[in-house]
């Protein structure tokens, strides 16, 4: 397949996943974004710049996500592979859960596919299947594809997903820590196996949280109740689990975001712009963030896109 366009733009959203129990399968899209802006060039050259999160931290060459992801898009369709200047504008936080390294590797599918002459070969399908195969499991890659809150699974034609619409009332907070966690770390304290009993809950709650997140967001607090990952990490992340305690000992839907540190909020609207967790958090802090900060996103409706730029 030959390339039709030299130059795009493409945006892509942050991502919270399990939201509790939904470990592995559930995800929102948030509405804190990265930019990236490529270029194909006529040499062989790797130019990437970064801005804003992972600026002097991150590869700059071929190793870098967003590059390793277009041009597996790339081979994948059997384009031409071609030097690059990509131009990132990160403000999606590095290693606190928030689906990093999952919007790199959309972004640079998505990038690929404004690229080619055929946008339609590398569509929403063909996009989870590549950024699976980066990222080891489709519970960040769904949203930051498909937008809003979805629900991803593997069978035997590989990763799949669907999307729902959260509720109007679902007002999501996070609650960003000053220090960083490695996914694998976050993975690696989790025991092989678990109780039946829990397993069962879990699915219950899952259920149940869906239900919760379309029609009856008053249900937030239990349906986010888990017992399958988050108390297997608390060595690891004991502040994060602490603030997750005393948030849902005040009756607040909080559960660590991804593999954490950062403490995802399902809130509802109060008056006057506030949520029902604000009282709760200023209580959990006393006033003083020390270190965390507290960002509203809100929800993306869209997922990642990517707009092809003329001359």
């Amino acid at each position: 397949m030959r390339l039709g366009c030299d130059h795009v733009r493409v945006r892509v959203p942050a991502t919270s996943a399990n939201l509790g129990p939904g470990f592995d399968s559930l995800g929102l899209a948030l509405g804190l974004y990265d930019d990236l802006d490529v270029r194909a060039l006529g040499s062989a050259d790797v130019v990437v710049d970064v801005v804003g999160e992972g600026a002097g931290e991150v590869p700059t060459d071929e190793k870098h996500l967003v590059v390793r992801a277009l041009r597996l898009a790339l081979d994948h369709v059997g384009a031409s592979q071609t030097g690059l200047h990509l131009t990132c504008t990160n403000r999606i936080p590095h290693g606190r859960g928030l689906g990093s390294s999952a919007a790199a590797v959309v972004a640079g599918i998505v990038a690929a596919r404004g690229l080619i002459a055929d946008p339609d070969a590398l569509d929403d399908v063909v996009a989870l299947r590549l950024a699976t195969q980066l990222e080891g499991h489709p519970d960040n890659a769904a949203p930051a594809i498909l937008g809003g809150a979805t629900i991803a699974w593997t069978d035997a034609d590989g990763p799949r997903a669907v999307r729902f619409e959260p509720h109007p009332d679902v007002t999501p907070l996070v609650l960003v820590p000053g220090n960083r966690l490695a996914t694998a770390r976050a993975r690696g304290v989790l025991p092989p196996v678990v109780p039946h009993a829990d397993a069962a809950f879990g699915a219950g709650r899952a259920a149940l949280l869906v239900e919760a997140m379309t029609r009856r967001p008053e249900l937030l607090f239990p349906a986010t109740e888990d017992r399958l990952h988050q108390s297997y990490r608390r060595a690891v992340l004991p502040d994060s689990l602490a603030l997750v305690d005393a948030l849902r000992a005040n009756g607040v839907a909080a559960v660590v975001s991804g593999a954490g540190p950062t403490v995802l909020v399902l809130a509802r609207p109060g008056p006057a712009g506030s949520t029902d967790a604000d009282a709760a958090i200023d209580a959990a802090f006393g006033g003083v963030m020390g270190g965390w900060r507290l960002v509203l996103p809100g929800v993306a409706d869209a997922g990642a896109r990517v707009e092809r730029v003329a001359g």
